[in-house]
């Protein structure tokens, strides 16, 4: 249940248009997440602001944005009650559409790049399930639930610079399938993932594990990527 509060926030939003950058005095309500802040500016303040949202429970990725430079889910990020003022721009690294929305076109191609399904092999039995105590298991599960929302690419300094790096996620989900057993594709997609524009781009800057509103560690699925370059697939 939310509750109207006496202070206001002082909101600067970059707008798509050069110099049409806007500040809103908004009402706060307790508790607030950021999509609130925006939903609020669109109804009481001016209509004609984009951003997207969708699920509104950290599921979708559509309402991922930066606040205060640092990519964010709107929709689960609380403002602080001490909080007086906030930025929010679009993702870095993408083009921008409108105001707060960007085109994902360019993650998405790096996504595509490796196959992010299984490839089942030969005879597989369905349904084929991994034992939840094996070491396989163990590296899948921490890095399963990618949303797709492109926080991690927009804090990536190297995806941002150049299009010639398949990114964070593309990389974790890479790291996944060829970890699976299942899968029938994992010579090709570490050749893939290893080769110029793969995992040797990476300076380990860590703002990808940093911002993944998932808690994932993309950091570390390109590590173990670098390892079995040199040691070959697990299996």
């Amino acid at each position: 249940m939310t509750e109207p509060s006496s202070k206001k926030i002082r909101v600067t939003v970059s707008r798509s248009d050069p110099g049409t950058e806007r500040t809103f005095l908004v009402e706060r309500i307790e508790p607030m997440m950021v999509l609130d802040l925006l939903i609020a500016i669109q109804r009481e303040h001016d209509p004609s602001i984009g951003f997207r949202y969708s699920c509104r429970v950290a599921m979708c990725g559509t309402c991922t944005l930066r606040m205060d430079g640092r990519a964010i889910l709107a929709c689960q990020t609380p403002l602080e009650p001490d909080r007086d003022k906030v930025r929010l721009d679009p993702l870095a690294g993408l083009p921008v559409v409108r105001d707060l929305v960007v085109d994902m076109k360019p993650f998405f191609e790096e996504w595509a790049r490796v196959k992010p399904y299984l490839e089942p092999v030969e005879g597989l039995d369905e349904p084929a399930r991994i034992r939840p105590d094996s070491p396989e298991r163990q590296i899948i599960d921490p890095s399963l639930d990618c949303i797709t929302c492109g926080a991690c690419y927009s804090s990536c300094g190297i995806a941002d610079h150049k299009r010639d790096f398949l990114g964070p996620a593309a990389l974790n989900r890479a790291m996944l399938l060829i970890a699976d057993s299942r899968d029938a594709a994992g010579a090709e997609r570490l050749d893939a993932v290893t080769a110029s524009d793969g995992v040797d781009r990476c300076h380990y800057i860590y703002g990808c594990s940093a911002v993944c509103p998932k808690g994932l560690d993309p950091a570390a699925a390109i590590r173990r990527l670098r390892r079995w370059r040199l040691e070959g697939r697990p299996r």
